[in-house]
C-alpha cells in the first residue's frame, strides 16, 4: 500500500487512477471544482494524456464531462455498496450513449476505443476506453467513492479483501465511526433516561 502523508492510498493500476482522478477533479467535502472552463477542462484532459494541448473544447463539452463525471461518481459509490443516485446514472447512460465510439484493433491486436469527431470525443473515449480496461483487469469495482456522506473521494481500494469503505481509515472511517459511537450513545442514554424518569 502507497499512503502519502495525509493518509490516503495513493496506487492505483493507470486504467484506475485515471478514472480516479477525473472523479476528484471535484472535491465534494472542500467544495473544490477543478474544471472550472472550458480551457481548465482543456488543461486536465491535456495533462492526462488524453488531448493534446490546445485542443479545441466548447461549453457543451464542459457541461458533458461535468455530467460524466458525477454520473461515474455515483457507480463509484455504488460500487462501495451505497445508494447511489439515480439521476446521475441515468445522465452517465445518456451521455455515454451520445458518444460515437467505436473499437478498433490496436498494433499488438488488443481492442481500444476510439472516438470520432471532435477532441472531447477522442478525450472521452480514451476515458471510456480506462473504464473498459479497468472491466478486463477485474479493477473497475475497486474503484469506490468514500462512505463519508460529505466525502465521495474516489479511491481505489487495494485491499485483499475488497472491503474498504472510506478514502482514508485514518480521516473519514475515524470520523464515521465516532459519529456512530456518540449516535449509538445518546441513543442508549435515551432509553436509561426514560426507564428512570417510569
Amino acid at each position: 500500500m502507497h499512503v502519502a502523508e495525509n493518509g490516503f492510498d495513493t496506487w492505483a493500476p493507470p486504467a484506475a487512477a485515471l478514472v480516479r482522478d477525473f472523479v476528484n477533479s471535484y472535491e465534494p467535502q472542500e467544495d473544490a471544482e477543478s474544471l472550472t472552463s472550458v480551457a481548465a477542462l482543456t488543461d486536465w484532459l491535456s495533462a492526462h494524456g488524453l488531448v493534446a494541448p490546445g485542443a479545441s473544447m466548447t461549453p457543451t463539452d464542459l457541461r458533458s464531462a461535468l455530467r460524466i463525471r458525477e454520473g461515474l461518481r455515483a457507480v463509484l459509490l455504488a460500487h462501495a455498496g451505497h445508494e447511489a443516485a439515480p439521476d446521475a446514472r441515468r445522465l452517465l447512460a445518456a451521455e455515454l450513449a451520445r458518444l460515437p465510439l467505436r473499437a478498433v484493433l490496436d498494433d499488438d491486436g488488443g481492442l481500444v476505443l476510439t472516438g470520432t469527431g471532435s477532441d472531447y470525443v477522442r478525450a472521452m473515449a480514451g476515458l471510456v476506453d480506462a473504464i473498459r480496461r479497468c472491466e478486463v483487469a477485474r479493477d473497475w469495482t475497486r474503484l469506490k467513492a468514500c462512505a463519508r456522506r460529505t466525502c465521495h473521494w474516489a479511491f481505489y481500494d487495494s485491499s485483499r479483501n475488497h472491503a474498504r469503505r472510506w478514502c482514508s481509515m485514518a480521516g473519514c472511517g475515524n470520523y464515521v465511526k465516532m459519529r456512530r459511537r456518540a449516535t449509538s450513545r445518546t441513543g442508549a442514554d435515551r432509553t436509561e433516561g426514560a426507564s428512570r424518569a417510569r
